[in-house]
């Protein structure tokens, strides 16, 4: 199974650089992994773009109204989704103003990752860490503790 995270701006601050750059090492012993991030360009270029570069994946909106899963049953979902035969999950993180009622609709989920409002770099340092642990519980390492 292919991750591929589409974001809206790319990281500027070093500890969010750090953090990415880290998970992404981490990820490479369990998963395929491609980063795709987009300039700021309005509302709906950002939605435009977050639609096509998705295009054919399954796609997990990250928003603030959405589902708050538990790691666990974020992991539950990976081991069914790669039981299914799943090829590719995007997960899709918005510009500025959000996402467009058009990307919401076009999700087969809708995620928050906090009840907070996170600034867009920190959402993807968060995102990765997850995706990281929920292999490493998958393959029953000792990095995730309950």
């Amino acid at each position: 199974m292919k991750w591929q995270i589409i974001s809206i701006g790319k990281p500027s601050l070093d500890y969010a650089k750090s953090g990415i750059a880290e998970y992404t090492k981490r990820l490479r012993r369990y998963t395929k992994l491609e980063m795709i991030q987009q300039k700021e360009a309005g509302q709906e270029k950002n939605s435009r773009f977050l639609l096509d570069a998705s295009e054919g994946a399954f796609r997990i909106v990250l928003d603030e109204r959405g589902k708050a899963p538990s790691t666990r049953e974020f992991a539950t979902d990976v081991e069914t989704w790669q039981n299914n035969g799943m090829k590719k999950i995007a997960l899709l993180i918005g510009g500025a103003d959000g996402h467009n009622q058009q990307v919401r609709d076009a999700a087969d989920l809708i995620w928050s990752l906090s009840g907070f409002t996170l600034q867009h770099e920190l959402a993807l340092v968060v995102l990765l860490e997850q995706i990281y642990r929920v292999h490493t519980v998958l393959k029953g390492e000792p990095y995730h503790r309950d």
